[in-house]
């Protein structure tokens, strides 16, 4: 029989650190709790979690242990059931969900496991499509960008090639020019190798990497430890809960 877990305990009244210091993203005290009937399934349970602009955070844990879901609240795609979230000096709880698609589109890249890419578009036109849906300047101006993203991940040369031309690693390298395409001031990547061997695993990492030396802050989820020790900062999650931050 699965038992109800714990009610949310009183929230904390913590003293407030260095107000000089303002960074991109500020989670604070959040909790996300998914109910079934009378049961509650707590998949974040009081996390505090600051990540400085232009910092590479790197978040591992057990499957289950809540990593997925930071993601998900830190970018505005779940909201918290309780506790505050501001990214780039926005509280997210003010705004409604076509305003949170906005801000996403503008402010957020999101880079999944599994690519999804569409297949009957070049490299170039599926980096291209952010900038269509934002209507973000004329059509030779968004491919002129595009193509600038595509050669930041190496891929310049493969601009007019499909999908199905691509290896795993030069999908997932589009798919990072892709979240790159209306110059995000956060880069979220979900497992972004956990489905690749490990040479196109470090080639999308190094990637990665040439992302975040030019200024955009990274933020990726991973199960392989090798990858998580070349980011700037580690946080290890367990059960919802914060069990280390470690440089």
């Amino acid at each position: 029989m699965r038992l109800q877990a714990d009610p949310i305990p009183e929230r904390r009244h913590d003293a407030v650190a260095d107000v000089d210091a303002t960074p991109l993203v500020d989670l604070d005290d959040v909790w996300k709790v998914y109910r079934a009937g009378r049961v509650e399934f707590p998949a974040l349970r009081g996390v505090d979690l600051t990540v400085d602009a232009g910092e590479m955070l790197a978040i591992i844990g057990p499957s289950g242990s809540g990593k997925s879901t930071i993601l998900n609240v830190m970018t505005g795609i779940d909201r918290p059931t309780r506790g505050g979230v501001t990214v780039a000096g926005r509280d997210l709880a003010t705004m409604s969900e076509n305003e949170l698609a906005a801000w996403r589109g503008a402010t957020v890249g999101i880079v999944f496991q599994f690519f999804q890419l569409l297949p009957t578009l070049t490299a170039l036109e599926n980096v291209m499509l952010p900038l269509d849906f934002a209507g973000r300047g004329r059509v030779a101006e968004r491919a002129e960008r595009a193509r600038a993203r595509l050669d930041l991940v190496g891929l310049e040369a493969k601009a007019d090639r499909f999908p199905s031309e691509l290896s795993g690693g030069e999908q997932q390298r589009t798919a990072i020019a892709r979240a790159l395409a209306c110059d995000p001031a956060l880069l979220v990547a979900d497992e972004p190798t956990g489905n690749l061997d490990t040479v196109t695993a470090t080639e999308t990492l190094e990637a990665i990497e040439r992302v975040n030396d030019a200024g955009t802050t990274v933020v990726f989820v991973t199960h392989d430890r090798s990858l998580s020790a070349r980011a700037d900062r580690v946080l290890e999650i367990c059960d919802g809960l914060v069990v280390t931050s470690r440089p």
